[in-house]
């Protein structure tokens, strides 16, 4: 898994692919299991995240496929490196993946949210996508002397791939500490999916995604995120300073 084309973002390394290209990168890494391959959503709050914690720039850094999931970072990318980049939203990613999971004989491991979310996200998943196969599932409040039943459950389950809604970058150490120990072949770590499947997180309507202003909408829907996005404003900051008077090693396409 993985692809040769990784560029950076203020130090922390984006893989630009398109939206269909990842979701086959990732199919083909669930189905043939031959490790816990890891896809990670790279948007401005992560970058910012990296840029102060080594533990977690690591973790990014030896993922197998870490997705422009901010537009921020696909604007980063064209006035940083030259590379002109498709967004690919980790909900989205993790969506189509759910979608496609039936026909490819793909088994589904669902950890993390509340338990009446976990519960009503694998409902929910049943009801969109019918010939989806989830073997397993626990809520996110598992104490930690237990994580070692849990990894022992997922390998039992036959999962090939598991999806972690523990929230960044929590979920990101999980995987991180226990992948060595999966036999599934996807990790993946979906924030609040599981939250937007039950209607609980409202994401953007698609007018304000495509207007590239999902940050702005739920911004504005909850107010106590400004905390947590400020980094948003701190990363546009620094991609305009670098931009102005770094130097900035440009091409015309990702690298090869």
């Amino acid at each position: 898994m993985g692809t040769d084309r990784r560029v950076d973002v203020l130090g922390v390394p984006v893989d630009p692919v398109p939206f269909d290209e990842a979701l086959e990168i990732a199919l083909r890494a669930a189905k043939e299991r031959a490790n816990a391959s890891r896809v990670v959503a790279v948007n401005p709050e992560k970058v910012m995240i990296a840029r102060r914690s080594p533990e977690i720039a690591a973790f990014i850094e030896s993922s197998d496929l870490a997705i422009p999931d901010g537009v921020g970072v696909v604007m980063a990318l064209k006035l940083l490196r030259g590379v002109v980049a498709e967004r690919v939203a980790g909900a989205d990613l993790a969506t189509a993946i759910f979608r496609e999971s039936g026909a490819r004989g793909i088994k589904i491991f669902l950890y993390g949210a509340r338990e009446d979310v976990n519960e009503g996200a694998a409902r929910k998943l049943k009801e969109l996508f019918p010939d989806i196969v989830i073997v397993g599932r626990q809520n996110g409040y598992l104490p930690e002397d237990r994580f070692g039943e849990l990894v022992e459950r997922i390998n039992a389950s036959d999962a090939d791939a598991l999806f972690l809604a523990l929230g960044s970058p929590k979920q990101e150490r999980w995987i991180e500490r226990f992948a060595p120990e999966l036999r599934v072949g996807l990790c993946m770590g979906v924030g609040g999916t599981f939250d937007a499947l039950v209607g609980r997180v409202k994401r953007a309507p698609l007018s304000w995604q495509k207007a590239r202003l999902e940050w702005l909408y739920r911004l504005i829907r909850q107010p106590s995120r400004f905390w947590r996005q400020r980094r948003i404003f701190l990363f546009a900051f620094k991609v305009l300073f670098e931009y102005l008077f770094g130097k900035r090693d440009r091409v015309d396409e990702p690298t090869k």
